[in-house]
């Protein structure tokens, strides 16, 4: 005999004594994957635990598109869908551009934008390997995930030959660090996160050395705040690029977009 399904109601109250603002519609999500046959009361204690709601399903959405995670793993917000809109703009659907998603946690952007261009060569990298991991989940067949220190890790055969480097590197400045939500700085890598100093170190850094692998005529899209966009923009040589800035107010995003000249 099949046992009643779970009081939907009963499992938001749990998650709404536990502080989860959107409490109806994470019970509805958690009850799914119940439904899936995942055990329902390890998935809620892990969310009042405060492990965030996508790492408990295993999955988060970006632009339409579903991205599987694993624990530990970046959690992809929905103002980088404004990355995603960007690139669309100025790839080339008809040619098999080539496309590299930078600092890819789970590789949400580049599957994101392989989705809406069929002929793609995508390749993804990250310094952390439990991210590379889940970029390969999500990944398979679609494109190359390489682990290293940001363009460090990309194959030799990619210099000059980019279209597109896509760059969601960390830019919260090290001292917000403490500010940010709780699931955020214990269920998220810290490498995920820390922007240094000022928060656009890793901007610097890629700004400095993209001219190697972007050939001429490609473009960087950078995201970053309103408030660093200008720090993000200084981080280009004005001799080798045409930068300006892109903002989605619907998404509260900031893109920096770089061509090379």
């Amino acid at each position: 005999m099949r046992s009643p399904r779970p009081d939907a109601d009963a499992v938001a109250a749990r998650l709404r004594a536990a502080g989860c603002v959107f409490a109806d519609d994470e019970a509805r999500l958690l009850l799914a994957e119940h439904e899936a046959g995942r055990p329902l009361h390890d998935m809620v204690a892990r969310r009042v635990a405060g492990e965030p709601l996508e790492q408990v399903l295993g999955w988060a959405e970006l632009d339409g598109v579903r991205v599987r995670l694993r624990p530990g793993v970046f959690v992809p917000r929905r103002r980088s869908a404004a990355l995603v809109h960007a690139a669309l703009e100025v790839v080339d659907r008809e040619a098999r551009a080539v496309v590299v998603d930078l600092c890819c946690g789970s590789g949400a952007l580049g599957l994101a934008v392989s989705r809406s261009v069929p002929h793609l060569e995508l390749h993804a990298a990250d310094v952390d390997p439990t991210a590379c991991a889940c970029a390969r989940d999500n990944l398979d067949g679609v494109g190359e995930v390489h682990q290293g220190d940001l363009l460090d890790a990309l194959p030799a055969d990619l210099a000059g030959r980019v279209d597109l480097l896509l760059v969601n590197a960390p830019y919260v400045p090290t001292a917000d660090l403490v500010t940010l939500p709780r699931e955020a700085r214990d269920h998220e890598s810290a490498t995920a996160l820390d922007g240094g100093a000022d928060g656009v170190v890793l901007h610097r850094r890629v700004a400095a050395d993209a001219g190697a692998w972007v050939r001429r005529g490609g473009r960087v899209l950078v995201e970053t705040s309103r408030r660093q966009a200008p720090l993000t923009v200084a981080g280009f040589a004005p001799a080798d690029w045409h930068v300006d800035v892109l903002t989605d107010d619907d998404l509260g995003a900031t893109v920096v977009r770089a061509t090379r000249r």
